[in-house]
């Protein structure tokens, strides 16, 4: 649990990390604006396109692991509801594999 803990960490700072690059890079934008040869513009107007691309990616990103977790907490719920002595087991089973291999190191 504790790999998957760093990786979940992990995501979440890289999702921050992405979020404030757009966010400069969008003031970075406004406040060039003022620039006006054309080889400048056309590069701007590349790079908007780019950044609401990215955007629309970590939007949609967000959504799919949202909506994942969601089903993934529902399955869970509802499996331990059909079978609460089978998910007792299971609980008890999985803390003593983890107790054993904890005493041994």
């Amino acid at each position: 649990m504790d790999k998957m803990q760093q990786i979940s960490e992990t995501r979440d700072k890289l999702t921050e990390n992405l979020k404030s690059v757009i966010k400069d890079a969008e003031n970075l934008l406004r406040n060039t604006g003022q620039q006006t040869s054309e080889s400048y513009q056309s590069a701007k107007a590349r790079f908007e396109s780019t950044l609401q691309s990215a955007k629309g990616g970590l939007d949609h990103m967000e959504e799919s692991v949202i909506a994942r977790t969601r089903e993934a907490a529902q399955t869970t719920d509802q499996y331990v509801q059909e079978h609460p002595w089978k998910s007792v087991g299971l609980g008890a089973l999985a803390g003593l594999v983890v107790g054993l291999l904890a005493g041994r190191k």
